[in-house]
C-alpha cells in the first residue's frame, strides 16, 4: 500500500537474485495484461546433502516442465514466493481478498503465493514464467523440515485447486488436466503403495506390477528431464519417488 512504483518485487529473505533478474522480469511485465511473473528457482545450497541435490532437481522440474508448460497459456498456477514480480495496480485491487484468506470458515495463512496467483488469474490477468531470471534460494537439508514444508505446500495445492475449479475450464483444457493430475497423482501413488504393502502383509506376495509401473513411470520422467536438461544427474531424481 505504501509503494509507488508500477511493479512490486517479492523476494524471500533467504533468496539471492542474479544481477539481471529485475530487468528480465520487467521485460515480461511490459504487457499490461500480465499481472505477475516469476523467475527460475535453484537451490543455493544444492551441494550440501543428498536431499538438497534432489530438491534442486525438483525445482528445475517444477519450473522448466510445470511452470513453463502453464506459461504457454499465460496461466502459471503459482508464482513462487522466493522471486515474483506483480503489477501494483492489480495487487492493490486484490489486497483485501488476499489479506483475509479464509478456507472453510477459518483464517488461512499458508500457501500465500499460490493463493495470490489464483486471485490474479480470477481477476483476468496473465501469470508468466521467465526461465532466465535465476533466483537461488536455501532449501531444507534434512528430511524432517523438508517433509513439513511439503505437507504445508500440499495443503495449499489442494485448497487452491478447489478455489480454482470454476476458473480452470475458462483457461484451457490442458491446464485443467494438468492441475487435476497434480492433485490426483500423489494420492494415487500413495494408494497404490499402500495396496502393494497390504498385499505383501496379507498374502505374502509382492505386487510386482505395481512396483514395475511406478518404477517405469519414474524412469521415463527422469530420462526426459535428463535429455532436456542435458544433464545425467536427473536420472538420480528417481530416488525422490519414495519421498513423494
Amino acid at each position: 500500500r505504501n509503494s509507488s512504483g508500477d511493479l512490486v518485487l517479492n523476494v524471500d529473505s533467504d533468496t539471492i537474485l542474479a544481477p539481471d533478474v529485475v530487468t528480465k522480469l520487467v521485460l515480461k511485465m511490459q504487457h499490461p495484461e500480465v499481472g505477475a511473473a516469476m523467475g527460475q528457482l535453484v537451490a543455493s545450497n544444492r551441494n550440501e546433502t543428498w536431499l538438497t541435490k534432489l530438491i534442486d532437481m525438483e525445482y528445475w522440474l517444477a519450473c522448466n516442465e510445470e511452470r513453463a508448460a502453464q506459461a504457454r497459456f499465460g496461466a502459471v498456477m503459482c508464482c513462487c514466493g522466493p522471486c515474483a514480480m506483480y503489477r501494483r495496480s492489480a495487487l492493490a485491487m486484490l489486497l483485501d481478498q488476499y489479506e483475509t484468506q479464509f478456507f472453510r470458515g477459518k483464517p488461512s495463512d499458508f500457501g500465500e503465493d499460490r493463493h495470490l496467483t489464483i486471485l490474479m488469474l480470477k481477476a483476468g490477468f496473465r501469470t508468466e514464467y521467465v526461465p532466465h531470471a535465476i533466483a537461488a534460494t536455501v532449501v531444507p537439508d534434512s528430511l524432517g523440515p523438508y517433509l513439513r514444508q511439503q505437507l504445508r505446500w500440499a495443503r495449499s495445492t489442494f485448497r487452491d485447486t478447489l478455489l480454482a475449479l470454476r476458473l480452470l475450464p475458462e483457461l484451457d483444457g490442458y491446464l485443467t488436466l494438468d492441475v487435476v493430475g497434480q492433485n490426483l497423482g500423489p494420492l494415487l501413488l500413495a494408494l497404490s503403495s499402500l495396496a502393494a504393502l497390504t498385499q505383501f502383509v496379507i498374502a505374502g506376495s509382492v505386487a510386482w506390477w505395481t512396483v514395475l509401473t511406478i518404477a517405469a513411470m519414474t524412469m521415463v520422467r527422469c530420462s526426459v528431464a535428463a535429455f532436456r536438461a542435458r544433464d545425467l544427474r536427473f536420472l538420480g531424481f528417481s530416488l525422490h519417488t519414495p519421498i513423494n
